[in-house]
């Protein structure tokens, strides 16, 4: 007898799109196929596509240090509506999350307030190099991040000597923010007094993020340490990178896939400023070109939230950075149906591929002996994103009014369902996410 039966849903599985039953026991899948067995609850997913939990490998949830913007309870309730059963949250915190004792408070705040599973990136910085292959094995740590060009807080590896310290320590793939620190600020005169956010990709350019990728690559090769390069943006990289798959995995964001230069600056002001920066169309359609050729490997919503008053200061001094984990799903879902890529691509760069990159145990598959993480989703639903359906502490989002077509119905954390129809049910149940020993 199953806790919980899934009955008559197209199952996206690893061998593809099957229509089947899912029977979870202890929070465990315990059996897929045509079912028969009785369940203490069934539920009739006739319509609907069930997918493997969503995992976001990329957000900023602001705790502790910034809680007025975010925090790990709202952040993960956010994440939970929009479908996302894990998150990994970025070290850019104050303090920084750099040692062992700032892992294990991020862990001790996420524990009986969190929405979802959860783990914690560690900085990667010269104070800590030689520290960083214990670091990055300690329980509830998803990896090492790196920043190298500066952004929303104080975590910043500018110098190739520092960098290859932390890439020649620890075994563990690399995520990093590739920017150029030296160009940036050779740079940063061009926008200074402006108040225009439409120069913002100007300021940080294509050559700002290529330099910084070649350099970065030349130090993964020279280390022999895998990377992850973080909300790729531009043509010339996705060109660079796809000769280095061999070093190198690739991010995409959806804010990068959906809006464009200047379109979005003219629309939204700063709320449309992000680091890197939302490019012109040409770069647009390079990512995607990119995707649909198997470059990039996971889709990450960078959730970077800021308060509308501090979105609201002139440019630059406004922060970058905005909300997405909650909106990750639904935007994808409509380039899925809108032809851009498959429904399975999309279970891949955000299920399949998180769970081989980063060695997680027991979530990212419909395979039994798997954890009950179940995203459930129309495809045909028909609705509008809006500020009001928004979770998030920060109370916006750049699509607020966008019409979309597919919709998470249901997120199922480890074989219970906590939302459904875009009500939260229960309390936060959210577990450290655990890790291979490889």
């Amino acid at each position: 007898m199953y806790d919980i039966l899934f009955k008559n849903g197209m199952a996206v599985t690893p061998a593809g799109i099957v229509q089947a039953d899912i029977g979870i026991t202890g929070g465990k899948i315990t059996a897929i196929g045509k079912l028969e067995e009785n369940a203490a609850e069934e539920i009739d997913c006739t319509g609907l596509h069930i997918l493997p939990g969503v995992i976001d490998t990329q957000v900023h949830f602001r705790e502790p240090g910034n809680t007025h913007k975010e925090d790990l309870n709202t952040g993960t309730l956010a994440a939970l509506a929009g479908g996302v059963t894990g998150v990994f949250e970025m070290p850019n915190t104050n303090p920084l999350t750099t040692t062992a004792d700032a892992l294990q408070d991020k862990l001790d705040r996420a524990a009986g307030r969190a929405w979802c599973n959860y783990a914690f990136f560690v900085g990667g910085t010269g104070e800590n190099a030689e520290n960083l292959p214990v670091l990055e094995r300690l329980p509830g740590c998803c990896g090492i991040k790196v920043f190298m060009g500066s952004s929303t807080g104080n975590l910043l590896t500018e110098d190739d000597e520092t960098l290859e310290r932390i890439l020649a320590n620890g075994t563990r793939r690399v995520a990093v923010h590739a920017e150029d620190e030296s160009r940036l600020k050779e740079r940063a005169a061009l926008v200074a007094g402006s108040g225009d956010v439409k120069l913002h990709p100007h300021w940080r350019d294509v050559e700002t993020a290529l330099k910084a990728t070649q350099r970065l690559l030349k130090l993964a090769h020279k280390t022999g340490r895998p990377i992850h390069v973080l909300h790729v943006t531009t043509a010339e990289e996705m060109e660079l990178l796809a000769a280095n798959k061999d070093i190198a995995t690739v991010e995409v964001t959806p804010q990068h896939l959906t809006l464009f230069a200047p379109d979005c600056y003219e629309r939204l002001g700063t709320l449309a400023q992000m680091n890197p920066p939302i490019r012109e169309e040409r770069h647009r359609a390079a990512l995607w070109t990119a995707l649909q050729n198997g470059v990039p490997d996971l889709i990450g919503s960078d959730h970077a939230p800021h308060t509308r008053e501090e979105k609201a200061r002139p440019y630059p001094e406004s922060p970058s950075g905005m909300p997405g984990v909650q909106t990750l799903v639904p935007l994808m879902l409509n380039h899925v149906n809108a032809g851009r890529l498959t429904l399975e691509r999309f279970v891949d760069m955000v299920c399949h591929n998180p769970q081989r990159i980063y060695g997680i145990k027991g979530k990212g598959r419909l395979e039994t002996g798997y954890d009950g993480d179940l995203t459930i989703v129309d495809m045909k639903a028909e609705r509008v994103i809006t500020n009001a359906w928004g979770k998030s502490k920060c109370g916006w989002t750049p699509f607020d009014g966008m019409e979309v077509t597919g919709w998470p119905v249901m997120t199922v954390l480890n074989g219970v369902i906590a939302m459904r129809d875009d009500e939260i049910s229960g309390v936060p149940s959210g577990k450290a996410i655990a890790f291979t020993e490889k």
